[in-house]
């Protein structure tokens, strides 16, 4: 009998670890047919595509209203696909709010379902996990804490590891990617990301140029080096940067699209500290062993609409930086809403690039986080979905 897999990614990093995931699967039932939702990785192991992954790519409420009736048919169209002809197990990889509706009527006629990635249930919506128990058949999840979590809920779990640990080095090496984007190699170098949404540019960019000023007069020499995901940001926050001019800044887009390598990983290998607006980026600063300040501002309207989609007004957790929730301490400082000023920030980064007792036990910390959850991720999902694919099969 020939084992199906139905498959849902429907971001970049998704596809791209989900991709590694199939290739695994692949070693041990190389005739499983794929099917599903996902971008050119997965297509490279010979799933059938049926829908492009962005299509489900969403920025926030407002494009998810937006996009609501074409996600409305592409989640019918799979749906009805998979329950005419169910496969063996299916993959959900990220992307909560579409997959667990999916699961939910998977699982219920009787098809296994393995969720990758579990929501943030520790920090909003705890009632969720309801939700999960009735909708997945296995979770696999990034976070050691989260592991716990599910036990405790008696849902089947298994910690993988969070692919981001495997794919940074241990050992970053700065000299090197100094000389890949021509920095000095003797140059204080302060890497700037304001974050990859247009409504995170808008907000958190005017402050940390702000700041930036503020630290180029206590360093007229001090580089900061920009990323951004792409021009149409690049350009966004160049409008800003005209106002809030920086000397020796940087703003740097990829360019070279055969390299799967992130242009933030070589400016974050690259720098002595960061200034970061909270999100995947804070956990990637925090593999390359570099000190930062973690900042978010939300807009009032989208802290009322947060408040009212969850119920809460703040998160269940005192932190916000995904560094400082797995060492449950504050590591690094955090800067939120009122407390994001220019000068704040720029007092606290400049800490970071200049206290060498605080830089060395941040740096210590970082390397446990990072041991903690360099697991081989692929191979730990490969091994419990192939265990999920035998339980159904025997």
């Amino acid at each position: 009998m020939t084992l199906r897999l139905g498959l849902v990614a429907g971001e970049p990093s998704g596809d791209l670890i989900a991709s590694k995931v199939l290739a695994g699967i692949k070693e041990t039932i190389p005739d499983i047919v794929t099917e599903g939702i996902g971008g050119p990785h997965l297509e490279s192991q010979g799933m059938n595509i049926l829908h492009p992954m962005h299509a489900l790519s969403v920025f926030g409420y407002v494009d998810a209203l937006k996009r609501l009736p074409t996600l409305y048919r592409v989640f019918q169209n799979v749906k009805k696909r998979w329950l005419n002809n169910p496969p063996s197990v299916f993959l959900g990889v990220d992307a909560p709010d579409f997959n667990l509706r999916l699961e939910k009527s998977l699982k219920e006629s009787g098809i296994p379902t393995v969720h990758f990635v579990g929501p943030s249930i520790w920090a909003w919506r705890y009632e969720r996990i309801n939700m999960i128990r009735e909708s997945v058949s296995h979770m696999l999840v990034l976070f050691p804490f989260e592991e716990a979590i599910y036990q405790k809920e008696n849902i089947p779990v298994t910690f993988v590891g969070h692919p981001l640990a495997d794919a940074i080095p241990i050992v970053p090496d700065r000299m090197a990617a100094r000389a890949r984007l021509n920095i000095d190699p003797s140059a204080r170098v302060l890497a700037i990301l304001p974050g990859s949404r247009s409504s995170e540019i808008q907000l958190m960019a005017p402050r940390f140029l702000s700041a930036a000023q503020l630290l180029l007069k206590r360093d007229p020499k001090l580089i900061c080096i920009v990323p951004m995901v792409n021009a149409l940001r690049e350009s966004e926050f160049k409008s800003i940067l005209s106002k809030f001019p920086v000397e020796n800044l940087r703003c740097l887009t990829k360019v070279d699209s055969t390299n799967d390598r992130p242009i933030a990983w070589d400016v974050l290998e690259a720098s002595d500290a960061a200034l970061v607006a909270s999100g995947t980026a804070t956990l990637e600063t925090a593999l390359f062993k570099r000190p930062m300040v973690i900042s978010y501002v939300l807009s009032p309207w989208m802290k009322r609409l947060m408040a009212w989609k969850s119920g809460q007004e703040k998160p269940y957790l005192p932190w916000v930086g995904l560094p400082n929730v797995l060492a449950r301490d504050f590591i690094v400082p955090e800067l939120l809403q009122d407390d994001a000023t220019p000068e704040n920030l720029s007092l606290e980064v400049w800490s970071m690039l200049t206290d060498d007792v605080r830089i060395s036990r941040i740096v210590t910390k970082f390397s446990d986080i990072h041991h903690s959850l360099r697991c081989n991720t692929p191979e730990r999902a490969t091994r419990a979905i192939l265990q999920v694919i035998h339980d159904k099969t025997r």
